[in-house]
């Protein structure tokens, strides 16, 4: 199974407001970046979307090592949040609809195809694909 390194990030001007997200993917010798931007949007959504991009271009099954400094993202994944929201109706604990439901669901089929890892990093550290993405998220969102 190929082994995926993958760094996320993503950058809103207001929330909601314009956003940008960046991702950057290392295998095999190989390495690949993805940006993207959207008018109106959440900071939150765009975490998801960097995350969503790179796994969707992934062609076949490999070992995810996912890296984002976004404890929302990270942590539906390891705290069991998205099991507990879909038994629940996707619903939250206040019984409210979850956000950002579309891309949860596209999140779960594209990480499904694979062994993802949820790593948590701490943003703005000394990380230099950390740093990276955010560069990258943020230069997509000043294209927008």
């Amino acid at each position: 199974m190929k082994e995926v390194l993958i760094y996320t990030d993503g950058a809103c001007s207001g929330n909601p407001g314009p956003g940008g997200y960046a991702a950057v993917l290392r295998y095999g010798g190989h390495e690949k970046e993805i940006c993207g931007s959207e008018a109106y949007t959440t900071n939150q959504r765009m975490e998801m979307k960097a995350a969503l991009a790179a796994l969707e271009i992934l062609k076949e099954p490999c070992h995810v090592l996912l890296h984002s400094d976004s404890a929302y993202l990270v942590n539906a994944f390891n705290q069991g949040w998205l099991d507990k929201w879909q038994r629940n109706g996707w619903q939250n604990s206040r019984k409210e609809p979850v956000e950002n439901r579309d891309l949860w669901e596209q999140l779960l089929e594209a990480a499904g195809a694979h062994r993802v890892e949820w790593v948590k990093v701490r943003g703005h550290a000394d990380d230099e694909l950390n740093i990276r993405c955010d560069k990258l998220a943020r230069g997509a969102l000043e294209k927008k």
